[in-house]
């Protein structure tokens, strides 16, 4: 039977090049870049449920609250070809911070893939070519996870698994502030909050 271990260390922190772009209220994308992206966020994919007893809570009642993820790979050039022609590109004024400039020039980028009706939106950056990149890398992403879909309806199927539907019981993790524990279901792995935290934390699978 063969195994692997996933291991994720706080001495990885400088690994990767993290870029946040899309946010919204209950909504955010990032891109990850670096050698074993795949790896560190391979086991986040799923419900993730934070427990805590808030500070104004005067009868010690536990808070749930839940966050569903899902971790799109990205494809190279070679895997996927987009063609220029079937893009429809449409420029706003940013709404974030980012001082005057932001919010008076047409920044944010809407990207539309005609063919397939797919849309993303990207106002991360001040500059409209950034946003134009980083729309582009991220509808690209997003096409090349349609198309593992349809090739393999059973890889569809993980994904809506992944994802579910945002219920209690849709859990890839549990954090229990608490406690200081979280726990990893699919392994029943359990760890320290603050280890957790910091990203010091092996998790084993068969």
């Amino acid at each position: 039977m063969s195994s692997w271990r996933y291991t994720s260390n706080a001495a990885l922190e400088n690994v990767f090049d993290i870029e946040i772009t899309d946010q919204s209220e209950g909504y955010v994308s990032f891109r990850v870049v670096g050698e074993l992206a795949e790896d560190a966020f391979l086991h986040e994919a799923g419900g993730h449920r934070w427990q805590r007893v808030p500070p104004n809570e005067k009868r010690g009642r536990v808070h749930t609250s839940t966050v569903t993820v899902a971790v799109l790979p990205e494809p190279s050039e070679l895997q996927l070809k987009v063609d220029p022609e079937d893009l429809e590109w449409a420029f706003t004024r940013g709404s974030g911070a980012g001082g005057q400039k932001r919010n008076k020039t047409c920044s944010a980028v809407d990207l539309t893939h005609r063919p397939t009706g797919v849309t993303v939106h990207c106002e991360s950056e001040r500059s409209q070519h950034q946003n134009k990149v980083n729309a582009l890398t991220f509808l690209r992403a997003t096409l090349w996870q349609a198309q593992i879909d349809k090739a393999h309806a059973d890889r569809a199927t993980l994904r809506k698994e992944q994802v579910g539907v945002g219920s209690r019981g849709d859990k890839t993790w549990t954090i229990r502030t608490q406690d200081d524990w979280v726990t990893h279901h699919p392994t029943g792995s359990k760890f320290r909050l603050r280890d957790y935290l910091q990203g010091v934390y092996e998790v084993y699978t068969r």
